[in-house]
């Protein structure tokens, strides 16, 4: 699927869950950063994961703090390789994203197996007690 028909699906909530996977939200964090800052992009982000997740009747599947390290991961990795030319190109350059587990190396899994984390964004290794 082009990229333009990927996200028009995503945000009319028509893209199917097996497109809609890990590959699939990395693919549109991936978009929207190429189409606009950083802020504009986690704005897209969030409003089109948790529109869809309601769409499929499951809107506790919407995660803060991975949505946002995930974006931040991308664009940094934007900048340090470049776009690869398109997103086949950048999955190729990036394929730690597509690593399963890839957040535990800054999380611990308490932190972003918790309420906190999944409400708000928050810093690795930040454990208030």
């Amino acid at each position: 699927m082009i990229d333009g028909h990927f996200i028009r699906a995503l945000e009319s909530c028509t893209l199917s869950e097996q497109e809609f996977n890990h590959a699939g939200h990395v693919r549109a964090a991936y978009l929207y950063l190429q189409s606009g800052d950083f802020a504009e992009a986690l704005m897209r982000l969030r409003r089109s994961i948790r529109n869809y997740a309601g769409s499929l009747g499951k809107p506790d599947r919407y995660h803060e703090t991975i949505t946002v390290a995930y974006l931040a991961l991308i664009q940094q990795l934007l900048c340090e390789r470049g776009d690869g030319g398109g997103w086949t190109g950048f999955a190729r350059v990036a394929p730690e994203l597509f690593e399963p587990d890839l957040l535990l190396k800054f999380y611990s899994k308490s932190q972003l197996d918790s309420q906190l984390a999944r409400r708000i964004f928050v810093l690795p290794g930040a454990e208030f007690r």
